[in-house]
């Protein structure tokens, strides 16, 4: 009897201690906002939302529509930005079909990378993202377009004395120690990281392998004291200039393909959008295949697609690491509606917003969705 006894209790304890350990796994996993005030939530831990709620809620980053709901949720949090590798073995990445707004520029030996900015996609559902990479020092000047300490996710970074020393960049700037915001795994480990050497279901190197998800990182900042304020209860946006936006033209062109590459001899990463006028949307093609997210499926697509011209320097030392010019003005190349806009950027300082203009000085209107920018060496050709 009293060995029954022993085996009911041990029996119940596992069972109690299984169920809080999957009650915290599946919060950490499916919990798309990180609030002590809920807002409602499905059975398998997504935001509710009314398909017949109007969408009416314009998101700050790059226009797009969504519910009350959903602006209720971005309201309590800050952007992530979260850099997101494009070397071969790391495709098909994870997540980028929710990023709001996609960088892309070579990191190093002609291999591009992605800074892609999460924020109201990703609201109503845990996000899986990745693979994560390295920090490189242009990635932070547009990261510090988000907000005075912008979350910056990465997996270690360039940190050569020079220019092109990220990491030291990011304590220059004070995004470690008190503000919090800078969120490098190589600090914060397991559970918020983890490599997944299965995903693709091919071997793979250790370096291609890191991921994480929208709701742990949100996790994360929360732990630090962040929600949409910072520690010293200054709002994200309290800096952040918004973009102008518009709704699809109703009369679009038939611009058909976009395509150019960012280095000779590396045709892996070429780039060509092609353009589906239904749609209105381009469908990104990297080295000859199309470009999918992994969690989807689906091809990657973008309602603008941005030519920003830059100088470039480098490889300026022995680890290929590269420069680009994102403080000052340059010429750009904007893709919208099956159209395209030959204009300018500018940027007064890296905490500045790149803003883009038309020939004529006017601020050029994105149409409300995804906002893809190519940064190219000035110079390069683009054939469209």
């Amino acid at each position: 009897m009293k060995k029954r006894s022993t085996i009911i209790a041990a029996v119940a304890l596992y069972l109690v201690s299984t169920g809080a350990s999957f009650a915290t796994f599946r919060y950490l996993r499916t919990s798309p906002i990180t609030s002590s005030a809920p807002l409602p939530t499905t059975a398998e831990g997504e935001l509710a939302i009314d398909p017949n709620a109007p969408r009416n809620k314009e998101c700050p980053i790059n226009g797009k529509k969504y519910t009350d709901i959903e602006e209720k949720a971005w309201s309590r949090i800050s952007p992530l930005t979260i850099m997101v590798e494009n070397h071969l073995d790391s495709r098909p990445q994870s997540g980028l079909s929710e990023a709001d707004v996609i960088y892309e520029a070579v990191a190093e030996g002609g291999i591009t990378r992605f800074l892609a900015v999460f924020y109201c996609d990703v609201v109503a559902k845990d996000t899986l993202i990745g693979p994560v990479r390295s920090a490189r020092t242009y990635y932070l000047d547009w990261a510090s377009e988000y907000g005075k300490y912008p979350f910056y996710v990465h997996v270690g970074g360039a940190n050569t004395p020079g220019p092109a020393n990220a990491l030291g960049q990011i304590q220059k700037y004070g995004w470690g120690g008190r503000t919090g915001n800078d969120i490098n795994q190589f600090s914060v480990g397991f559970p918020t990281f983890w490599r997944d050497y299965e995903r693709l279901g091919r071997t793979v190197a250790t370096e291609h392998t890191m991921m994480t998800t929208s709701a742990k990182l949100w996790g994360q900042t929360e732990k630090r004291g962040w929600t949409n304020k910072n520690p010293d209860g200054e709002s994200w946006d309290k800096t952040f200039k918004e973009w102008k936006f518009a709704d699809d033209a109703d009369d679009r062109g038939s611009m058909s393909n976009i395509s150019f590459d960012f280095w000779e001899g590396f045709k892996q990463y070429d780039v060509r959008w092609e353009y589906d006028q239904e749609s209105n949307e381009y469908k990104r093609v990297n080295g000859g295949e199309s470009l999918v997210d992994h969690n989807t499926g689906q091809q990657l697509t973008a309602k603008n697609i941005i030519i920003q011209f830059t100088i470039e320097k480098g490889p300026i030392d022995e680890l290929k690491h590269m420069l680009y010019t994102t403080i000052g003005k340059g010429e750009a190349i904007i893709f919208q509606n099956g159209e395209v806009v030959k204009g300018t950027w500018e940027k007064d300082s890296r905490t500045a917003r790149t803003q883009f203009f038309d020939k004529k000085g006017k601020e050029v209107k994105f149409v409300r969705g995804r906002i893809f920018i190519e940064i190219l060496a000035k110079g390069s050709d683009v054939s469209y």
